[in-house]
């Protein structure tokens, strides 16, 4: 075989190469779509809890069996990424995936006033909660992001709620959001992404201490939770 017949059949090669990871690009983005409508859905669907207080029960209800639709997606992307290319293609879903953090803590603290640890998370999403360096998992900082994006909702309903006359929420938004700034000060944060999105949670925290604030000077804190504030 000629050097130039060993160079074409290298490259053939690469060619071939170069086809398949396209092909397999296109598979996880048409599902990542999928996926990702299943969250805006579920996004326009939590869209109540600032305007009805009576029907945020049936709004989780709802997010929750969205949420199963998306842990059918999840297992679809499992299948098609290779166990060992879980960090090659995670740009496609590290967005999508951060939005279903959000979202599946927001309607856990909506029904538990709860957090939502790493694992319940992961749990509903149908995904390991392990980060390893092989196969499909919740990535930390995703989890973390979600968090953040969480407690920038939570500030908003804080405002919302008061202008529903609902003037407890307020009070349980604070006592959790200040919960978890103070856990997010023991990180050190080295993810550039991360660390911006935790810078914005101070403004979060000083929205919520003015709507609490008020409440306070207004005299129309429950009487229970004067001396607490």
């Amino acid at each position: 075989m000629s050097g130039n017949q060993v160079i074409n059949s290298i490259f053939s090669e690469f060619q071939k190469s170069l086809d398949e990871e396209q092909e397999l690009r296109e598979v996880i983005r048409n599902i990542c779509k999928e996926v990702d409508q299943i969250s805006r859905k579920v996004t326009t669907v939590l869209q109540i809890i600032h305007h009805n207080e009576a029907e945020i029960g049936a709004a989780c209800l709802q997010a929750r069996e969205l949420f199963e639709k998306a842990n059918e997606g999840y297992g679809k992307l499992k299948e098609a990424v290779p166990p060992t290319d879980y960090y090659k293609y995670q740009d496609h879903w590290r967005f999508m995936t951060q939005r279903y953090c959000f979202l599946i803590s927001l309607t856990i603290w909506l029904e538990k006033g709860i957090l939502a640890s790493h694992e319940t998370v992961a749990a509903v999403l149908g995904i390991s909660a392990v980060e390893e360096k092989e196969g499909f998992h919740l990535d930390i900082e995703d989890y973390l992001v979600g968090l953040l994006l969480l407690c920038s909702e939570l500030s908003r309903l804080a405002v919302n709620a008061v202008t529903r006359g609902d003037y407890e929420k307020p009070l349980q938004i604070s006592k959790f959001v200040m919960e978890l700034n103070a856990g997010f000060r023991l990180l050190n944060l080295k993810n550039d992404h991360l660390r911006k999105r935790f810078d914005a949670l101070k403004y979060d925290v000083k929205k919520i201490e003015e709507v609490v604030y008020d409440l306070s000077i207004r005299g129309l804190l429950p009487k229970a939770q004067v001396a607490e504030a």
